[in-house]
């Protein structure tokens, strides 16, 4: 009854969703006194954890495609609780996923879940799970009714303060609130700097500025591209994507601009360009700084007044398009080179925006490897595919030089590598760090102070008699030898994750005697 009371009393109490659904997690563990507890929403042929409790943190990055996981396709294809006894040959999408028994086989696994409605559909299900088969009582399934019904209400009033926050947003009255972000099916993270990055470009994306993303490689930045569409009123139309470092100069012209019949060799037909398809929606230059300057001066064009002139074509055409452009490189470097107009710049850059790097979103690295895993279970075949602890924080020691991209190469790598060592299809597949193999990558690795002792601890100089100077020789020389190796031996890239300019980076590598 006390238990019940709390979850009534949360539905009368203004509470964020995020942290509303985590107490009813909680508050249904302790009733029930089961190991863990799983609220999940279906979104299209999956589904997604909401808020967990006795679970390790990487099950929230993780997508069950109903499919798949038969146990959870029961639980929402009936209204009544469903349950599961010791023994049941169907697998448990929460196998190794128990925080108490991680990567262990559950021999003996006890589990109940109910559906949940919401405006007459089914919103998702409630899963509960126990290690042995005492747990669970006869009349905790009809208990579980109960609790189901009350946790039904905690999401209907949840999502209805949140239609009333994003109404008075809206009307102008209020803002709307950061903390409950909801991460669609592509972007998963719940760092603050994530939080904050997509309350911004929500914001932003209503506003029709264009918008500059940048970041490292591999950070996501189409991805936040999208998002930007989709939380803009031209949603509903295109969204074309370009990328400008795989145009070819000699026909970049016309893939953005289009051409007439006749306009060059090999023009059989008239053809609109990437730029005119995109017209009423969103125009996505990615690698923006690649552009060749010929196509610069008439993009700018196209932004300033919003026309266009297909190639061999005498009069323009206007076009209604909103730019989102991305771009890994320091554009005011390019701009001192020449490489890159200054006019264009200050035109795109109306809205610039940092997506940060997954070293700096904390403990997201293990949401993100979570997807990842789920995606290579499904791919590969495996009844369950997870992190040993000793990985788990590996990973969160790692620095990611290669970003999101670099972290799903690793998990995928690391899967296929487990199976050919010979882990079974049919066990709990448990990743090590020797699985994961970072260091065979030759990349960052330890923390800056450890690279510097490597460097400068060698047999010749391990009594430390060198001077101030050649010790922070050795370690600006450990440094740049590792950024290099890190981005495959590109100076710009490099230089802008050491936050210098390219050209004070061959400076400085040419002092310190690296080629």
């Amino acid at each position: 009854m006390k238990t019940e009371l709390s979850l009534i009393a949360d539905l009368v109490t203004d509470l964020p969703r995020a942290i509303r659904a985590q107490r009813m997690v909680k508050t249904v563990r302790e009733e029930f006194g089961c190991h863990a507890v799983g609220l999940l929403k279906i979104e299209g042929d999956s589904m997604t954890p909401v808020a967990f409790e006795g679970l390790a943190k990487e099950t929230l990055g993780r997508r069950f495609v109903i499919a798949q996981h038969p146990r959870l396709g029961s639980i929402i294809s009936t209204r009544s609780p469903v349950r599961f006894l010791p023994g049941n040959p169907l697998p448990d999408p929460y196998d190794g996923l128990l925080d108490e028994k991680i990567g262990q086989a559950l021999p003996v696994h006890d589990c109940m879940g109910i559906s949940l409605y919401l405006e007459g559909q089914v919103w998702g299900a409630l899963t509960l799970d126990a290690f042995d088969g005492k747990t669970f009582k006869a009349s905790d399934i009809a208990k579980l009714t109960t609790y189901g019904l009350l946790v039904e209400a905690g999401v209907r009033v949840s999502r209805l303060e949140e239609d009333n926050r994003n109404l008075r947003a809206l009307r102008g009255t209020d803002s709307v609130n950061p903390v409950n972000v909801k991460v669609n099916q592509e972007i998963v993270g719940q760092s603050a700097v994530i939080r904050n990055l997509i309350h911004e470009l929500d914001v932003a994306a209503d506003s029709d500025l264009p918008i500059l993303l940048l970041g490292e490689t591999g950070v996501g930045k189409e991805l936040f591209a999208q998002r930007i569409h989709q939380s803009s009123q031209r949603k509903k139309g295109p969204m074309i994507h370009v990328n400008c470092a795989a145009l070819p100069e000699s026909l970049a012209e016309s893939e953005l601009f289009g051409h007439v019949k006749g306009a060059f060799s090999g023009a059989t037909s008239d053809r609109a360009g990437r730029i005119e398809a995109a017209d009423g929606g969103t125009l996505f230059l990615d690698e923006v700084g690649e552009l060749p300057l010929t196509i610069q001066a008439k993009l700018l064009r196209t932004v300033q007044n919003g026309e266009i002139q297909r190639l061999g074509e005498d009069h323009p055409r206007k076009v209604n398009v909103r730019i989102v452009s991305a771009t890994n490189r320091q554009l005011q470097d390019t701009i001192r080179q020449g490489r890159f107009r200054a006019d264009l710049y200050h035109r795109l850059s109306v809205y610039p925006v940092h997506v940060p790097p997954l070293r700096e979103r904390g403990t997201d690295v293990l949401i993100l490897a979570g997807r990842f895993l789920e995606l290579n279970r499904s791919r590969l075949g495996l009844r369950s595919l997870r992190l040993s602890e000793a990985a788990e924080h590996a990973l969160c020691q790692y620095s990611w030089p290669g970003n999101v991209r670099e972290l799903e190469h690793v998990i995928s790598r690391a899967a296929l590598r487990a199976l050919s060592q010979g882990a079974s299809r049919d066990d709990i597949v448990t990743l090590e760090p020797k699985s994961l193999a970072l260091e065979s990558e030759g990349l960052v690795v330890a923390s800056e102070n450890e690279i510097y002792s490597a460097e400068i601890n060698t047999p010749e100089n391990e009594k430390m008699h060198d001077s101030l100077k050649q010790l922070t020789q050795a370690f600006q020389r450990a440094q740049v030898r590792s950024r290099l190796q890190a981005h495959q031996g590109r100076w710009v890239d490099a230089a802008q994750s050491l936050g210098i300019d390219t050209s004070n980076l061959h400076k400085l590598a040419k002092r310190l005697g690296i080629k």
